[in-house]
């Protein structure tokens, strides 16, 4: 069996599809390029109309890549939208987001007339060197411009033992870095009677692994005790808290459980445990009623807390949303306009955390590389999620390996960091025995 996966969306699609890679494997499937397969499982996405267009688009296009194969459709759209994405694109098998741990096994049995699994050793499928792993599922929350709890359901995490059990498999098979996902990962365990950070203390204290990173987590249910945790040097430096917007006003209406002021004391709060932290947040531009003043206070914010990363989205409608249907939209100038400068900003403030690293010596996870003349460069992360390129020798591997280097320089884009190696030739060689082809022997 021959099977490819595609997935749109947040992380927690990538951690979904991860594992279900992994569960194939073990049943003896092969992981291949969706024009390669016989199977296609795709992961789809509709927190946006936009994300819904792309979702019915990449059906599409994976039916024009390869039309023979068996098409599986699973994901927040494939749950909203069971019948256009069967009827209408052409999906063979949708399977909606209450069904989704058992997609292996459905697929399996839809598919068993036709083809064959054979029980063998798992074979871990990966493209990236640190693996996504889900530990929730759905939000008792309702945000007005959010789809996603409908999409997704009531809150439901997964016991722990599971959870460390899991991280265990994965790191045998070489991972070096896990980051844990949920839609709201902060809510974890409030059907287990457990918190978040029991969950994180019980995988620093039950395995080894040399990097343990979280998703995106909601700015409250947050708790000193949680922040506490970064004492160990094993629980990554950065947090991505969406902040969504800097006004009250625009919170309210958003029905966000955070207020600006919140905010502020959440930040003074965790630089008091973790000092260095790097955080990165989401803001809505342009949410239906935001003024000129709304959105000054998000700017003020957003240079307050000294974010390193923004993800900006202009809002757009969603149907079957309660701010769908407020009736004072921004026009999309305004949007526009309000989107350039909060880019500008962000731009500006993402050199600052740079440079604030500078000169410095950090361990690195190298990750992928490409050819450039007769070296590779290679590009990772630091442990603040800071992301690093360096140039090494052709013939010099430091594929899925943790290298501490200096910080000397930042890219002319002024979106990384460039390093050199601390170490001697002879020691690099010494200390890293696996070795690339030349460059010019690349596939």
């Amino acid at each position: 069996m021959r099977v490819a996966f595609e997935t749109l969306g947040c992380r927690l699609n990538e951690a979904e599809a991860e594992a279900w890679a992994r569960q194939f494997a073990a049943r003896g499937a092969r992981i291949v390029p969706v024009d390669q397969a016989e199977v296609v499982v795709l992961n789809t996405c509709a927190v946006t109309q936009e994300a819904v267009r792309k979702s019915r688009h990449l059906i599409r296009g994976i039916r024009r890549a390869n039309p023979s194969a068996q098409l599986v459709v699973s994901g927040c759209y494939a749950t909203l939208h069971p019948s256009e994405a069967a009827a209408a694109l052409g999906a063979d098998l949708v399977i909606v987001n209450r069904d989704k741990d058992q997609l292996v096994e459905l697929t399996k049995a839809w598919l068993e007339e036709n083809f064959t699994f054979q029980e063998s050793e798992a074979v871990f499928p990966r493209s990236r060197q640190r693996a996504f792993v889900k530990v929730q599922d759905g939000c008792r929350h309702r945000c007005t411009f959010c789809i996603v709890t409908v999409a997704r359901g009531q809150e439901r995490s997964r016991p722990i033992s599971e959870v460390v059990e899991e991280i265990r498999t994965l790191q045998a098979y070489g991972v070096q870095e896990v980051v844990l996902t949920g839609v709201h990962l902060g809510g974890y365990g409030s059907d287990l009677g457990v918190r978040l950070e029991h969950l994180i203390a019980a995988v620093l204290e039950d395995t080894d692994l040399p990097r343990l990173r979280l998703g995106s987590l909601e700015p409250w249910e947050i708790s000193a005790a949680f922040f506490k945790l970064f004492h160990n040097p094993r629980l990554m430096p950065h947090l991505h808290l969406p902040l969504q917007s800097g006004s009250d006003r625009v919170l309210r209406r958003m029905g966000r459980r955070c207020r600006r002021r919140d905010f502020i004391e959440l930040m003074a709060l965790a630089r008091r445990y973790c000092p260095d932290l790097n955080v990165t947040t989401d803001i809505i531009v342009g949410f239906p009623g935001e003024t000129e003043a709304d959105f000054d206070q998000t700017l003020t914010l957003v240079e307050e807390v000294g974010f390193s990363h923004v993800h900006i989205f202009p809002y757009s409608p969603r149907a079957g949303t309660v701010a769908a249907r407020f009736s004072d939209q921004i026009p999309q100038a305004v949007k526009r306009a309000r989107s350039q400068t909060l880019h500008a900003l962000t731009a500006r403030l993402r050199r600052a955390a740079l440079e604030k690293h500078l000169g410095r010596i950090e361990p690195v996870l190298w990750e992928k590389h490409q050819a450039l003349e007769n070296d590779w460069v290679f590009f990772g992360y630091t442990p603040h999620y800071l992301r690093v390129q360096m140039v090494m020798p052709a013939g010099v591997d430091l594929t899925n390996t943790i290298l501490p280097v200096r910080l000397g320089n930042i890219t002319p884009q002024g979106d990384k960091l460039v390093a050199e190696p601390i170490l001697s030739e002879h020691q690099q060689n010494r200390w890293l025995p696996q070795s690339l082809p030349p460059a010019a022997e690349k596939r």
